[in-house]
């Protein structure tokens, strides 16, 4: 079915024709839900994706919008999904996918920070990293400022909402002065920028700031070196996860194959299928099929 103008046409493409382009972390229960929303009432909406053929022909395809819906396809042990298929070149499908992640209503910060640090590494200005996010031009400036400063602890608190980007960009500009990053605090508050539970959000960025450093997550390179924990939990857990899959594609493998074996087995005991064989001459099979249908691995 074609889509209007030319932009695309719906298909129904395999899973595993399917990579991901930009890949992000999800909670449990938010995937939970997507699952439940999906076995309940159907996919709503198709992913999209634009296609990248392989060298050798087989037929693949880039993830750009619709992670969430591809693995709870995968969950539900679908096979194919709806997907909106698009030309387009990596760079648009990388930018699609970030405007996608943008205009969700509950994005998470550091995946909005990420994509507009892969734009400002990519050579992008701010003007456009701005018309082609969709963001305020003088709040991508500002985000594109702390990006350069590392001041990752800032730029969580105002994506989060806990202080405004006019004072993140003052606090930024004191540097680790504190007495600079105080005076700061008390212009925001008299200003009216900051009031009530923002002011108090504000302090606790600036002491986990001055404790730990400006990145979020880990402690200052300045004070301790080496792999912390949380990024030993994690990658532990990632290997879990791709060993677990490795085990069931084996499984699953294993079982197709004596399916196979027990079918052949079937087939070559009918002398007529037998017959039917020579007199196509198909009188051979690979090595690792003629010893599991033939235990001496003989030939019609």
């Amino acid at each position: 079915m074609s889509t209007p103008n030319g932009i695309g046409e719906i298909r129904m493409i395999r899973l595993d024709q399917i990579d991901i382009l930009n890949p992000r972390e999800r909670g449990s229960r938010v995937f939970e839900g997507i699952v439940k929303n999906i076995k309940s009432i159907g996919l709503k909406k198709p992913i999209c994706v634009t296609p990248r053929p392989q060298p050798d022909g087989e037929a693949k395809f880039l993830l750009i919008c619709g992670e969430g819906r591809l693995k709870a396809y995968q969950a539900l042990g679908e096979q194919e999904i709806p997907a909106l298929v698009v030309e387009v070149t990596d760079e648009d499908a990388f930018i699609m996918s970030l405007a996608e992640n943008i205009a969700r209503r509950q994005h998470h910060p550091l995946e909005l920070l990420s994509g507009i640090r892969q734009l400002m590494e990519k050579g992008y200005t701010m003007r456009a990293i701005s018309e082609k996010t969709g963001l305020n031009y003088y709040y991508t400036q500002s985000i594109c400022n702390l990006l350069r400063l590392g001041e990752e602890r800032l730029l969580i608190a105002v994506e989060t909402g806990a202080i405004p980007i006019n004072v993140a960009v003052t606090i930024a500009g004191a540097g680790d002065d504190d007495k600079a990053v105080q005076a700061a605090l008390q212009g925001a508050y008299e200003s009216g920028a900051l009031r009530g539970r923002q002011l108090a959000l504000a302090r606790r960025v600036i002491e986990k700031r001055q404790r730990h450093g400006r990145t979020a997550g880990r402690t200052s390179t300045t004070k301790h070196s080496g792999v912390s924990t949380t990024t030993l939990v994690r990658t532990y857990q990632d290997e879990v996860k791709r060993q677990t899959a490795l085990v069931r594609k084996a499984e699953f493998s294993q079982q197709k194959l004596l399916l196979v074996v027990e079918a052949l087995r079937q087939l070559l005991s009918d002398e007529n299928f037998v017959n039917l064989l020579r007199a196509e001459s198909l009188t051979s099979m690979p090595k690792y099929l003629a010893e599991r249908v033939w235990s001496n691995g003989s030939h019609v």
